[in-house]
């Protein structure tokens, strides 16, 4: 593929660093006192009543200039208002003197005026979002995962990221057996107490591509940036102004501050080989990694023919948990990928923050988006849309598009972006058509003037298009970030979802995480698309902000490094059980986490059901604290691939010494002790009963009374009804009865409800789904 080449159209900074020249004057010395300092100069923000404007100023920017003259004796410039407001609110920012501010208050037309301050954010948020911050048990109890090794199979690592610093960090532990390797541009010395290993596997790849190129260690550094981003996201260090750009800046914090990284690069530029991955595994295994984190992942297929499943399950049965991405085939139903128990599947949500940006159309009618475009803060004039198919190259040429906006109906990135100002376009709009609202759309740092909408504002734009002969809009651009305004968490379109293709009896995904506009630390040789072989306009950012199930799964094993180093003896099913039953399936207005995929029935306010969403929301801070699990080892695996009638043969691709199934799993494959329940009913079977055992992690004896939601036309009967539990370690089982009371034929829904063991201390929940 041709590497394009793009015309640098301005020359701005991303930043107007300006210095500001004050006059000074002699003042005469009076009986000994000292010359008066000059003030120091503060951001307010100026909020002003629009139509209060004088007529004679021809626009409100003018306006706000006279407002700064009349009130500062210091020259006016551009320079001085860093921004103006004109959709959410009208008025502007600009650097005033605490005197200066005092009079500007009282001036005609300002209705309020407010000192800037800063406010701390966290990693694009997301610890603080999930209840993780410094002055939190969560972290203090864990000493911020210290000393819990990650594995990462992913893009390699960029070691000179300051996120990845070992500053206060001790020596990894010694039967610590891993590396970093010596290569052409890694020098094994770059690594330290935080990054711990780095060794990169890219034979398979090699041989796909029929490369010749031989000799030499292959070489674990990042030139795609994902790798460097899950890795920060999971385990890096803290980092104060962290940000890309102007957007998200705070201070940038791992899932655990303190837990180490080793990096098992097996993807390049055209993908990631499943042998490269498996080699990759395979030494994260010999190494000692406690954690494995892959945001990786096919489409679904059977497990027996799936190696990352059978590579994984090698993992778990050595103790270590193995977090992988849910894929990004959403909102498509029965898409979900990584889907094997022995898996912790995490799918993708929003966090409490956007990146506000708006479309305003010939007709008035204001469309909010979101966008990272950083170069225009004030906006654009009006300028002529044209709608078009962004997926045909050939409808990028100038003749199309120069001097116009370009509204891409089929989605676009960064690609369409450069390729529309390549060809003299003046802006782009991305629509989203499978996200019903903004809330839950991805941000893209555009290269020109360009957002994207939600299917709702996308259809608003249709509307107007075909009805104007020559529509025509313009874009505001408040390059700022708004916490706490929006509902979160929304599981985003994109998140791939269940039922479970290759196993319909187990719910997948597991849990959702924040993946949605996720700040974390990138690759210094890459784009902020990633791979600059193919569109590269030339922009560098040690922070990028991108989206996916990717950035979801990171967080998981980060939290997972938090529980494991409080419980280090605990297996990856009690793990994973932890972080399932404490989740939580209310956002933060205290209503049903909602979908925002567009699919067939759904609306803007659709419930997540657990086959979108899992359990829920993971919630760090419960999930060290969850009373009870359910636990699973080896043994129950095979009992469930026994359950799915699966050959000796096939069996053995994961035990290798194993005969024959000598037990019988109750309630085939919905029988495995899981922290979720699948029920399947079919014309030969009206009732189906389930077993679960729980395993006793609190010191102090409980009693615990069940509360059952039972899925509609479904009855639902636990036995017994209370569990009482006085040993550590304890287990206790009970048995669930379903019954199925829906009239007639029923065969492809589906109904949701929650069986929850309770007591004034813990809160240990399942969901149910049931098909017909």
């Amino acid at each position: 593929m041709a590497f394009i080449t793009t015309r640098l159209l301005h020359h701005l900074a991303l930043f107007l660093f300006l210095t500001q020249l004050t006059h000074s004057a002699l003042v005469p010395k009076t009986n000994n006192q000292p010359a008066l300092k000059p003030q120091a100069s503060n951001t307010y923000i100026v909020h002003a009543n629009h139509l209060a404007k004088p007529p004679h100023f021809a626009s409100l920017e003018h306006w706000y200039h006279s407002m700064v003259a009349a009130h500062s004796p210091r020259p006016v410039n551009t320079g001085r208002i860093l921004y103006t407001y004109d959709t959410v609110m009208h008025g502007f920012a600009v650097q005033l003197t605490d005197d200066e501010a005092r009079g500007m208050s009282s001036a005609p037309g300002v209705t309020g005026l407010y000192k800037d301050r800063l406010i701390n954010l966290h990693t694009t948020r997301s610890p603080g979002f999930i209840g993780l911050d410094p002055g939190n048990a969560a972290w203090n109890e864990t000493n911020y995962g210290d000393g819990v090794i990650i594995g990462f199979i992913d893009t390699g690592i960029w070691p000179e990221s300051v996120s990845f610093d070992d500053s206060g960090l001790g020596p990894v532990r010694p039967s610590w057996r891993g590396e970093c390797v010596d290569a052409h541009d890694f020098n094994s010395s770059l690594c330290n107490n935080k990054l711990v290993g780095a060794k990169a596997f890219d034979a398979a790849a090699k041989a796909m591509a029929g490369s010749t190129s031989g000799g030499g260690v292959p070489s674990p550094r990042d030139r795609i940036g994902h790798g460097t981003h899950v890795s920060s996201t999971a385990a890096g260090a803290q980092v104060p102004d962290a940000s890309l750009y102007m957007f998200s800046r705070g201070t940038a914090w791992g899932m655990a501050p303190k837990a180490r990284i080793a990096m098992y690069k097996a993807c390049g530029p055209g993908g990631c080989s499943n042998a490269d991955m498996v080699a990759a595994v395979d030494a994260a295994v010999k190494d000692g990694v406690d954690i494995i984190s892959m945001s990786i992942g096919g489409p679904p297929q059977p497990f027996h023919d799936d190696v990352i499943a059978i590579a994984t399950f090698g993992a778990e049965r050595k103790g270590i948990f193995v977090a992988l991405s849910a894929g990004n085939s959403g909102p498509m139903a029965s898409t979900v990928s990584n889907s094997a128990p022995w898996m912790t599947t995490v799918g993708a949500a929003t966090v409490d923050r956007l990146f506000p940006s708006n479309l305003t159309l010939g007709n008035g009618v204001v469309l909010a988006g979101k966008s990272l475009y950083t170069m225009q803060a004030k906006g654009t004039s009006m300028v002529e849309l044209v709608s078009t198919d962004c997926s045909v190259p050939e409808n990028f040429t100038p003749d199309k598009i120069m001097g116009k906006i370009v509204v891409c109906t089929t989605g676009a990135g960064i690609p369409h972006g450069i390729k529309a100002q390549n060809a003299g376009g003046s802006g782009l709009v991305d629509v989203d058509t499978t996200s019903w609202l903004r809330d839950g759309i991805m941000a893209t740092a555009f290269p020109l003037p360009a957002l994207t909408l939600s299917y709702t504002g996308g259809e608003k734009l249709r509307a107007y298009m075909a009805s104007e002969p020559k529509p025509v809009a313009s874009f505001s651009f408040g390059c700022e970030t708004v916490t706490g305004k929006n509902r979160a968490p929304v599981v985003v379109s994109f998140s791939s979802r269940g039922p479970n293709f290759g196993a319909p009896e187990l719910l997948k995904p597991d849990v959702i995480a924040p993946g949605v506009n996720i700040l974390a630390a990138w690759s210094g040789a890459a784009s902020l698309l990633g791979d600059s072989s193919h569109f590269d306009d030339g922009r560098r950012s040690d922070y990028n902000i991108i989206s996916g199930t990717s950035m979801a799964c990171p967080h998981v094993a980060g939290i997972a490094a938090l529980i494991k180093k409080e419980y280090p003896s605990w297996t990856p099913a009690m793990i994973r059980s932890a972080l399932m039953t404490t989740a939580g399936t209310l956002d933060n207005r205290g209503r049903d986490i909602r979908d925002n995929g567009v699919t067939v029935g759904s609306n803007n306010d659709t419930a997540a059901t657990p086959l979108v969403a899992g359990a829920g929301h993971i919630r760090p801070r419960l999930a060290l604290d969850p009373g009870l699990v359910y636990d699973a080892g080896e043994r129950d695996y095979v009992d469930f691939l026994c359950a799915m009638n699966y050959s000796a043969g096939q069996i053995r691709s994961f035990v290798p010494d194993f005969i024959t199934c000598t037990r019988t799993l109750a309630g085939g494959p919905a029988g495995l002790n899981y922290p979720s329940f699948a029920v399947v009913f079919d014309n030969r079977t009206a009732t189906r009963t389930l077993t679960r055992t729980l395993t006793k992690v609190s010191e102090e004896a409980e009693t615990y009374t069940v509360i059952v939601k039972a899925p509609e036309h479904v009855k639902v009967i636990v036995t017994p009804p209370t569990l009482e539990f006085k040993e550590p370690k304890e287990m206790k089982s009970y048995t669930v009865e379903f019954r199925n009371e829906a009239p007639g034929n029923r065969k492809t829904e589906w109904a949701f409800g929650h069986i929850i063991w309770q007591n004034e201390n813990h809160h240990v929940r399942s969901p149910v789904a049931c098909h017909w």
